[in-house]
């Protein structure tokens, strides 16, 4: 065993000196020659997705989002939004306090000895 190891080093460290593939030569001139994407604030993109998911959730009514292309929601949408928020979260939490376990669940459970 110990003959066979620094052979087996040896043969590690040259596998590591490979000459790795010409990426760069797989590059078109069109992409090279391309301009750089513009940056765009991540705020907005951002406050989209999450209106998007809370519509899809069905925590806000589809007519109370405002678009994002048309500029800041007035404060009647806004309002009407969050509360049409508020009130499924609380229906949500309401449905979340009640019992887990069926009665003969429960019971099973308090006959079982411990």
């Amino acid at each position: 065993m110990k003959r066979a190891f620094p052979p087996l080093f040896l043969l590690a460290l040259m596998a590591g000196c490979t000459q790795f593939p010409a990426l760069d030569a797989r590059l078109t001139p069109e992409v090279l020659a391309a301009d750089y994407p513009d940056l765009v604030p991540l705020g907005p993109i951002l406050a989209e997705t999450v209106m998007a998911e809370t519509v899809m959730a069905g925590t806000i009514p589809a007519g109370t989002v405002p678009n994002a292309n048309s500029g800041a929601a007035g404060p009647e949408q806004t309002v009407a939004a969050l509360d049409a928020r508020i009130a499924a979260l609380q229906s949500r939490a309401a449905a979340l306090r009640g019992s887990v376990l069926s009665g003969p669940e429960r019971q099973r459970l308090d006959d079982t000895p411990r």
